[in-house]
């Protein structure tokens, strides 16, 4: 029965070849498709479920879904800011580097400088079309995910200019990040900026409302000069640096919204006190509230950041947990939105080397053994990973440690790893792609990483490449688009012009 009814949605399912008003694009970063299924069995079993499988994360409901290729110019396994210059800026680039070709070396400030080099984002696409921009990221806002929207960089970890100076380089040459997002466009113009990280915009002799210490080495309060920036060009700024500072704004009387809520990264929702620091969910609700007041639309990018920086830790109960407020924030966004003119893409930068795996029983919890099925009688966890600080150690007679005594219940137990690495790695593997909204269709079948920012500009007509509004104005009908006799690097309106 439930297969039937299955079936009779998918039926029901029409192409929507509306133009997008509105575009969200939710980052989860790190999710992968394993991190995807633990999810919604850890989730199932909060819910009360028989089992737990049977669960749906919200975005698994999306009618479209396709896989997304992640490597790096120079390498196999990306890291999240070649990605992110993938997925905001449309152009594969080498590892480290935001914003940049692949002409751009790593640590190279003259060719960052260079102008011949850098390419832009759908933000500043969106921003020249007139609407509204905002990101959300539950890491600090100059993190790579976040930054490959706004930022032009060499290296990945210049996000102030301590970092630069620890490079050996000139932070006069090599603009830092938070400088980068504060100062140039099209940062200066994103309308809200929501997630942590205040100390890259506060100097090293000052203190911040929690008391910690900032790192810019310059002197310069980067906070107050947005906020005067924003009153210079006779706008509404708003500066929150907690949940209460957040919610008790005056949307309607705001224009420009910060908030730093961490001096690094926000806490992970299970460290979290959810009466001090808003949760991933409500900075999503709050940045689309800001943000629709544009009767042209806006474009959102929201990152759930954290989910992989707990895999890094091999701490899977942490990255699951994550995984399900990054679901929670997207059933946000649609809630408040509606399909017919809002886009919504969800997907991940890059994979990891979690693994679900053995042979457990249906509705045992992920956070066990999968039972002794093993020669050497000792048991093995469903989640496990291939590399990381969760390896352990032989025992002094050399036999396999014996993890059936572990509380593996606890939120900060690291996962067992098979070869010991004080960071595990990211994974090589493909990651999903869900979408639903005008040309959802578009994000089906298997995607070079980069194709994601063109489909997305070409629903909401952005940018000078193709785009659904070129073909409403010549009165093309979809199955037209398959005749039209350029190729695609040739795309620009003069080529299309004399199509």
């Amino acid at each position: 029965m439930k297969a039937q009814e299955k079936l009779l949605e998918h039926l029901k399912t029409f192409p929507n070849y509306n133009v997008a008003k509105n575009v969200i694009m939710f980052l989860g970063d790190g999710l992968s498709i394993p991190t995807i299924s633990a999810t919604r069995i850890y989730l199932g079993k909060k819910n009360g479920l028989q089992y737990g499988e049977e669960q749906e994360l919200f975005f698994e409901t999306f009618p479209y879904t396709g896989l997304s290729k992640t490597y790096c110019v120079d390498t196999q396994v990306a890291d999240s800011a070649c990605s992110a210059t993938a997925y905001l800026c449309g152009v594969k680039a080498n590892r480290g580097t935001m914003g940049l070709s692949a002409s751009a070396p790593r640590k190279s400030c003259e060719a960052m400088n260079n102008a011949s080099n850098h390419v832009e984002s759908i933000f500043t696409w969106a921003q020249e079309a007139g609407k509204s921009t905002g990101l959300v990221t539950t890491t600090r806002v100059t993190h790579a995910s976040p930054g490959g929207g706004y930022a032009h960089t060499a290296e990945r970890y210049w996000e102030c200019d301590e970092n630069v100076l620890r490079d050996g380089l000139d932070p006069e040459l090599c603009s830092d990040i938070a400088e980068q997002l504060v100062l140039a466009r099209p940062g200066r113009d994103i309308q809200v900026i929501l997630g942590g990280g205040r100390k890259m915009f506060r100097p090293v002799t000052s203190v911040d409302e929690e008391g910690d210490s900032g790192s810019r080495l310059d002197g310069v309060d980067l906070i107050s000069r947005w906020h005067t920036d924003k009153l210079l060009r006779g706008a509404r700024p708003h500066y929150a640096w907690n949940k209460e500072g957040l919610l008790k704004m005056d949307i309607e009387n705001t224009d420009f919204l910060m908030g730093l809520f961490e001096s690094d990264h926000l806490l992970y929702n299970l460290d979290t006190d959810a009466t001090k620091e808003p949760s991933l969910p409500e900075l999503t609700e709050v940045a689309i509230k800001m943000l629709q007041k544009n009767n042209k639309g806006y474009f959102l990018f929201v990152e759930g950041g954290r989910i992989d920086q707990a895999h890094h830790e091999t701490r899977a109960q942490k990255a699951l947990d994550e995984t399900e407020q990054f679901q929670a924030a997207v059933r946000v966004a649609a809630q408040m939105t509606s399909e017919q003119d809002t886009l919504i893409v969800v997907t991940a930068d890059h994979s990891h080397v979690m693994t679900h795996n053995g042979y457990p029983r249906r509705g045992r919890s992920v956070f066990e053994t999968a039972g002794v099925s093993n020669r050497d009688g000792l048991p093995h966890s469903i989640l496990s990973y291939a590399n990381g600080p969760g390896y352990k150690r032989p025992t002094s007679n050399g036999s396999r440690y014996d993890i059936s005594t572990d509380n593996m219940r606890d939120k900060d137990y690291r996962f067992p790893a098979l070869a010991p690495l004080g960071s595990e790695t990211h994974g090589g593997d493909d990651v999903p792609v869900f979408a639903r909204g005008p040309w959802a269709q578009l994000f089906t079948g298997v995607l070079e990483q980069h194709v994601i920012p063109h489909a997305m500009a070409f629903a909401a007509c952005l940018g000078d490449g193709l785009t659904a509004c070129w073909a409403r104005r010549h009165a093309l009908r979809p199955e037209d688009l398959l005749h039209v006799p350029v190729a695609p690097w040739q795309w620009s309106p003069r080529a299309w012009a004399t199509a």
